[in-house]
């Protein structure tokens, strides 16, 4: 279930229905969005309802359904208008082709389209339909106006279509929807302009083909800042070990080890405004790497591992800064176990750090692996902010306000 997410907070989205057997889907997008915090008015087209019914999404927005250009209620404008006005981005799950040919002529004969054709809202486009019907000429034109005009598309994918064949037409799931949503109202944040780099996970150090040196880190924290940024407009940079799903709208450079990662952050980094560090990097890796898996040998009681000192990313970082290019604000993090303030004061001093956030790994209900965080927040002028327990997500925003400000 989802919590109130910031960027989707009482703003009134307006989720357009066609006909198409993906309708179902759409049901699941609107509940999500009313989770989020969005206030959704649907509109369904008249071959919508023969999938679905309104009241399904009556219950699901709390909100009435609207499908009649003509049915003004009592003491209203008309519908047409008044939802045009009001909505900060249209949605249209799933768009069928009928209805991307309507838009893309300037037809308004039902509400739908004459909404679509009304409002200065963005507009966001789902497509579903058979593979044939996507790939005709006439749809793939009407598609690359609607993307002139300004329309942002997600989808469709690659699947199992209406007709048991399997091709490319299938609408993307509601997730993927959701954070095309995101990114489309995000589009204006705070963060307009910049680009961001975020780490995330633990590093994994070989030590034969079948076996490395690794750490708990889930790579939660580092999603949430990743998308976070993301939702304010940022053009995002995510450099994961994480085997969590890849964020809607983010560039996700996936790898192993440190030494892949240093490459890939100095990299990333070269023009970058804002890195921040939440990955967490292993200190050390064996010297050597078995070329095959390393066997029992008789009755041995084991192996002797001769381990050397990985490269200090932020360290790095720091002397590219010193030269003169590089990310303008970095953020690390320090996760201990003992000394936690004073061993997270250090290392913000040592590596040049602007922000560093300091948690106690060992906490149950903070650290690795779990939704929440417990953190204190430590500044390179002295100053300190202490954190009470918040969900990633929220710690996430505080950190990004800060950069910010």
């Amino acid at each position: 279930m989802l919590t109130t997410i910031k960027v989707l907070h009482n703003k009134h989205i307006l989720l357009g229905v066609t006909g198409g057997i993906a309708a179902y889907k759409a049901a699941m997008v609107c509940s999500q969005l009313v989770q989020a915090g969005a206030l959704v008015d649907v509109v369904m087209t008249e071959a919508a309802q023969k999938f679905v019914a309104p009241l399904t999404f009556q219950a699901l927005a709390h909100r009435p359904v609207y499908s009649d250009m003509f049915a003004i209620p009592p003491g209203q404008n008309i519908p047409h208008i008044a939802l045009a006005d009001a909505a900060d981005l249209l949605v249209i799950a799933p768009a069928t082709a009928h209805t991307l040919a309507k838009l893309a002529n300037g037809l308004a004969d039902d509400l739908l389209s004459a909404i679509a054709l009304a409002t200065p809202a963005p507009l966001l486009l789902a497509p579903a339909m058979e593979t044939d019907m996507w790939r005709h000429p006439a749809t793939q034109a009407n598609m690359e106006k609607l993307r002139a005009w300004g329309a942002s598309v997600v989808g469709p994918a690659e699947g199992r279509l209406a007709s048991g064949a399997m091709g490319q037409g299938r609408m993307v799931e509601p997730e993927e929807i959701i954070g095309a949503v995101r990114v489309a109202l995000g589009r204006r944040g705070d963060l307009a302009g910049w680009r961001v780099v975020v780490t995330a996970g633990g590093t994994r150090e070989a030590i034969d083909p079948v076996r490395f040196i690794g750490n708990h880190s889930s790579g939660k924290m580092g999603y949430a800042v990743a998308i976070a940024a993301r939702d304010r407009g940022a053009a995002v940079t995510l450099i994961t070990t994480a085997a969590l799903p890849d964020p809607f709208g983010v560039e996700v450079i996936h790898l192993d080890s440190a030494e892949q990662m240093l490459a890939a952050v100095l990299e990333a980094t070269r023009q970058a405004d804002l890195l921040v560090m939440a990955a967490a990097v292993a200190d050390f890796r064996p010297k050597s790497v078995a070329e095959q898996k390393i066997k029992k040998k008789g009755d041995s009681e084991g192996v002797t591992l001769e381990l050397g000192r990985n490269p200090d990313i932020l360290a790095e970082v720091a002397a590219q800064k010193m030269a003169g290019y590089g990310p303008q604000h970095t953020v690390g993090f320090a996760a201990e176990t003992e000394d936690l303030l004073a061993n997270a004061r250090g290392k913000l001093e040592r590596k040049k750090l602007d922000l560093i956030v300091a948690n106690d790994v060992s906490a149950n209900d903070a650290g690795f692996a779990v939704d929440t965080n417990r953190v204190t927040l430590l500044f390179k002028d002295g100053q300190s902010e202490a954190l009470p327990l918040l969900s990633k997500v929220e710690v996430a925003e505080i950190i990004l306000d800060h950069v910010k400000r």
